[in-house]
């Protein structure tokens, strides 16, 4: 019988059991979303049952909101900020991993935080960095922030990126990775742990709609040089991309391939390996559904797919793949 690969970002952490699970909703135990019987959707190593029964049958304790202090803010052209702030040893470390985001508090109101990717985690200095390309609302909130003065975030949260278990499994490899826009900056933590695990990055990057490369100095300390070129044109995967991957796929050999870029960039570059018939190669890419609470309880970040199946996508670990096979449009 086929089951399907689902995981939970949060399970056997700190923060599991939680709120889905004390509703009877959790995304991995099946007795605690009404069954009678134990057939956890994917074991890790922690009884999530036992932990609620032993816990009182109430949620553990969540995300902690934390005020830091900023140490730098820059404001590029584009609209681009990036902010240095210093942060509790614990949660530098907790959010150095691929994939770490956190929410940032842009007034009172707790609706109104905005969920942002980590460039970088400096567990030497205790330093985050975030880059932000400022659109709307909320995010031009956030240009109140000044050096020297506070900022509130809650954290940490681990799932901004799809496909994590390639990521960590790459060892002494060679790796592509494929960036576009603001997704230079969520990229930084994967190429810099796909380095430190011995493997050679290929990075091709479109800076559109931007007019410089913003994460230079982080590339420049991994000696990374960047092939730049246009990735999307009349809402398609451009040729000159589509020549640039199936060189580097054919003449390199490419284990993972990365996508840091919108939606539609993730899909045409699968759907371009798909006719290269290069499935062998593990994919991951950035997760870009809405993010509201971040704890699965909102909905913000559902997604319905083929069978009546909603998935919560700030909890659910999934496959590049995954997110777009079957999923229901309407």
């Amino acid at each position: 019988m086929f089951k399907e690969t689902i995981d939970c970002i949060d399970a056997g952490t700190e923060f599991c059991p939680c709120h889905l699970a004390e509703s009877g909703e959790c995304i991995l135990c099946s007795q605690l979303q009404g069954s009678h019987f134990c057939d956890c959707l994917n074991w890790k190593g922690v009884c999530i049952y036992q932990e609620l029964h032993d816990n009182g049958n109430k949620a553990k304790e969540q995300r902690k909101t934390y005020t830091c202090k900023v140490c730098e803010k820059i404001l590029y052209p584009d609209d681009v900020l990036l902010i240095k702030f210093e942060a509790p040893h614990k949660l530098v470390i907790d959010l150095a991993r691929p994939g770490s985001f956190i929410f940032i508090r842009s007034e009172e109101n707790v609706y109104f935080d905005v969920p942002i990717s980590i460039l970088e985690s400096d567990i030497e200095k205790d330093i985050i960095s975030i880059m932000i390309e400022i659109r709307g609302i909320k995010t031009k909130q956030l240009l109140n922030i000044e050096s020297g003065g506070n900022i509130t975030i809650r954290g940490p949260y681990w799932n901004g990126v799809f496909g994590l278990k390639n990521i960590r499994k790459q060892k002494n490899n060679e790796a592509l990775v494929i960036a576009r826009g603001i997704g230079m900056a969520p990229m930084m933590p994967v190429i810099d742990r796909l380095v430190e695990n011995g493997n050679t990055v290929t990075l091709i990057l479109d800076k559109q709609p931007f007019k410089e490369i913003y994460v230079s100095e982080w590339l420049d300390k991994l000696n990374i040089v960047p092939q730049e070129m246009n990735l999307i044109e009349k809402g398609e995967l451009s040729p000159e991309g589509k020549v640039a991957i199936k060189s580097i796929v054919k003449y390199n050999n490419i284990s993972l391939i990365h996508i840091a870029g919108a939606d539609i960039l993730t899909y045409s570059v699968i759907d371009f390996l798909d006719s290269l018939d290069r499935q062998d190669i593990d994919l991951s890419c950035c997760n870009n559904f809405k993010m509201c609470c971040g704890e699965g309880v909102c909905g913000s970040c559902t997604a319905r797919f083929s069978g009546h199946r909603v998935k919560r996508f700030c909890k659910v670990q999934a496959s590049p793949r995954g997110i777009f096979e079957g999923r229901r449009l309407i």
